[in-house]
């Protein structure tokens, strides 16, 4: 079994809005395979707790914007450390820094295939973890088009 067309296209929406709010090393995993609950994780980081509540806050309104759809379960919030969101056919972790460390859900996952991700979201493997953003979770201090 693999993650179907619609859990991908879920991804693809939620990891673009992650790297819309510089998430680090995004990556996304098929683990249809190995869970019934669920087709594919998706897990982002930042290190702050306002940049973690803003990434998991620009992925919602995007999935509810684009797709009509809402999260059946979400947790964590109030914390900012760690937060999950359940839309049944993906499961999103968007997690501090640390957290991200200490947990190794990339590891966990290791042995289940990466699901491609939008050009965005592959960047989001070298961004420095000190890119600069405001108290939002949004880029400041880049240059932009203004034409």
């Amino acid at each position: 079994m693999t993650a179907t067309e619609h859990s991908q296209e879920l991804i693809n929406v939620a990891a673009q809005a992650a790297a819309d709010k510089l998430a680090h090393n995004v990556v996304a995993f098929d683990v249809s395979d190995v869970l019934s609950i669920t087709d594919a994780f998706l897990i982002a980081s930042a290190t702050n707790d306002r940049q973690v509540k803003s990434i998991a806050e620009e992925i919602e309104d995007q999935l509810r914007e684009k797709l009509d759809i809402k999260p059946v379960r979400r947790e964590g919030e109030r914390e900012g450390r760690w937060i999950l969101l359940d839309y049944l056919d993906i499961v999103v972790h968007v997690q501090h820094s640390e957290e991200r460390s200490f947990y190794s859900l990339d590891r966990l996952w290791k042995d289940c295939p990466e699901l491609p991700l939008p050009e965005d979201a592959l960047a989001t493997r070298n961004r420095p973890e000190d890119a600069a953003t405001d108290d939002a979770g949004n880029a400041v201090g880049f240059l932009q088009d203004l034409s």
